[in-house]
């Protein structure tokens, strides 16, 4: 046995940890039992938050130079552009497909006005549409008092409108159970086409609550993200009253 194994505490920790207060499910380790974790109780919240990059370079680079690079830009004029392609303009909307166990199906998001309901079926509800990448993001709720009524729920986001930038957004979906640590899921991969992202599955396996990471891109909507899963939901086109 290696003598740093003797460094390591018995039954170590399965999953990233970014802080004592979040978990990380990466590819590597994708699912955590919430049941287990003593987390399946009282209002589940899952945020979606974001932030508009403005350039195709700035913020992401660390090649030699850079840091001098900005440095000389603090004495320049900043100029910004109301258009083009060092513009990313994107509206970013979180949603949840839902079965439970009676056997209905639906959708919570803002499309549509399909905000849900907290206190009766589907026990999901939306807090509302962000639509400029705030601090506070989009949230939903899910009733986990009501676990037992739940067969499986699919958390996606997608891109209402703008531009197929999810490489450009930052953006990262949190879960806050009612106890436990916080679970991060960050959406940084690399697929400049895709207009929709499954980013967590909420499983109901004989009584035990599962989430598992997802994070499947596609380069349609919600109904191409249906078909993914074998959701059976009928689908048309949606849109949003204006600001």
């Amino acid at each position: 046995m290696p003598w740093w194994s003797f460094l390591r505490p018995s039954g170590a920790q399965q999953f990233d940890i970014g802080n004592a207060h979040t978990v990380e499910l990466t590819r590597r380790r994708p699912e955590l039992s919430l049941t287990k974790q003593g987390a399946a109780v009282g209002n589940l919240r899952v945020n979606l938050s974001w932030q508009m990059r403005t350039s195709d370079t700035g913020g992401w680079t660390t090649e030699r130079g850079s840091f001098l690079r900005r440095q000389l830009e603090i004495f320049k004029p900043r100029v910004v552009q109301a258009a083009g392609p060092a513009m990313v303009n994107v509206d970013l909307d979180l949603a949840c497909m839902y079965e439970l166990t009676d056997g209905s199906k639906g959708v919570v998001q803002p499309l549509g006005n399909f905000l849900g309901d907290l206190d009766s079926p589907p026990w999901i509800q939306m807090s509302g549409d962000d639509r400029f990448g705030g601090t506070s993001g989009e949230t939903l709720y899910i009733n986990f008092d009501k676990r037992d009524e739940f067969k499986r729920l699919l958390v996606f986001v997608y891109i209402y409108d703008g531009t197929p930038a999810f490489d450009r957004t930052h953006a990262k979906v949190e879960i806050f159970p009612g106890s436990g640590p916080r679970i991060e899921i960050p959406l940084n991969e690399r697929e400049p086409q895709a207009r929709s992202c499954a980013v967590v599955l909420i499983e109901n396996r004989k009584g035990e609550m599962f989430v598992r990471r997802e994070v499947k891109y596609v380069y349609g909507f919600q109904a191409e993200i249906d078909r993914l899963y074998g959701w059976g939901l009928q689908w048309g086109r949606g849109y949003k009253s204006k600001v």
